[in-house]
């Protein structure tokens, strides 16, 4: 009965892991109690946000879940989700376009998409 129970509660333990790791729930940023009880629902309201935006778009087929070399991940882990979330926002509103300035310099769109991935994972 016990491990069917830890089993149960397996998937909040891990969003709660999760939201802790990228989000900072719960760290020492947050000292004042007061600040506590405003933050965390926000945060986990971001955790949910983040999570909705990620999945509309893997099951729309617009994005892919990154493979590391040494092991494949059957479904995407928050990481993943939120680098998917920040590239789309960006390529959106950041990369959209340029001015049109004397001194551009063009960048090949392979070069691009390897360098926004990078930033999207290392942000």
């Amino acid at each position: 009965m016990i491990l069917s129970w830890f089993v149960l509660r397996w998937q909040l333990e891990v969003t709660f892991h999760e939201v802790r790791a990228h989000l900072g729930v719960e760290t020492q940023r947050q000292w004042n109690p007061r600040a506590i009880v405003r933050t965390t629902p926000a945060l986990s309201g971001l955790f949910s946000l983040v999570t909705l935006l990620a999945h509309a778009q893997w099951t729309s087929g617009t994005a892919s879940v990154r493979q590391a070399g040494w092991y494949a991940k059957a479904a995407p882990i928050f990481s993943d989700a939120l680098a998917q979330v920040r590239r789309h926002l960006w390529m959106h509103t950041i990369f959209c376009g340029s001015p049109g300035e004397a001194d551009l310099i063009q960048i090949p769109r392979l070069l691009m998409e390897r360098l926004t991935d990078l930033l999207c994972y290392a942000a």
